[in-house]
């Protein structure tokens, strides 16, 4: 069965041109699992698959990445076959933080009588998590605070970053044999995210061949890191995956 990193947007938090960045995994040609849910991300999902996803991960509470989710509980909240069914996967550190971004204004309904959680079945992970019968990894990285930004891995298939600086040691762990490795990168890096430079310095040739590189500034910071010999992400752009390695396949 083929499986496909679909990716929606590829934007920095200004870049919002290029669409918030996330993506969204693919078996078979079918959405199994949404990365990330900025302010425009459901509706560049919604324009790709024709209905709201089944499960989302979050790897941190910058509104780039969560912006959505208030959106996206209005459509499952008022859709009774969807009211409680999207499975949303965080990191159990990263709880107090979303609920204090997304989900702790006073009546999120006008009419009251609703709770941000009622529309949503929220996983919380640490380790990792099972999903349609595969292990997704998850990992911390380097974004802002400790503990405040995890990637997500699924074994020998591809490694989602989230924002980050470089993490050779982590990806050493988690991107191994042919996996695609899609990467915060932008032209140049700050104390909270990678720049070319630090992935230059950082990952050895064999990595940066397998690099996608997201989260950038500007086309035309992307047209000088392709020049540069990369592989960069484009909105809308389905990459092929090697098949993983973890799980087995669960029909669902």
């Amino acid at each position: 069965m083929n499986w496909a990193l679909h990716v929606l947007g590829v934007g920095n938090a200004q870049a919002v041109e290029l669409g918030s960045s996330g993506a969204v995994v693919e078996r078979g040609g079918k959405p199994l699992l949404l990365i990330d849910c900025g302010p425009d991300t459901l509706t560049r999902y919604l324009d790709a698959y024709g209905e709201l996803p089944a499960a989302v991960y979050i790897t941190h509470v910058h509104m780039d990445h969560v912006g959505g989710l208030e959106r996206l509980f209005y459509r499952a909240y008022f859709d009774p076959a969807r009211r409680g069914c999207i499975r949303l996967y965080a990191h159990a550190a990263l709880l107090p933080l979303l609920q204090g971004r997304v989900a702790d204004y006073p009546n999120v309904l006008a009419e009251g009588g609703a709770n941000f959680w009622d529309a949503f079945h929220l996983v919380p992970v640490s380790r990792g998590f099972w999903h349609a019968g595969h292990w997704f990894d998850v990992f911390p990285t380097r974004h802002h605070a400790p503990n405040t930004s995890f990637g997500l891995a699924l074994a020998n298939s591809f490694t989602w970053t989230g924002d980050t600086r470089p993490i050779p040691e982590l990806l050493l762990q988690h991107a191994g044999g042919a996996a695609l490795v899609a990467h915060d990168c932008a032209l140049l890096g700050n104390p909270s995210h990678t720049g070319l430079d630090d992935i230059e310095r950082e990952y050895p040739q064999e990595l940066r061949a397998r690099l996608l590189l997201y989260h950038y500034g500007s086309a035309n910071d992307a047209q000088t890191m392709a020049a540069r010999g990369y592989r960069v992400a484009e909105p809308g752009v389905c990459y092929p995956l090697a098949p993983p390695t973890s799980g087995t396949e669960v029909q669902t």
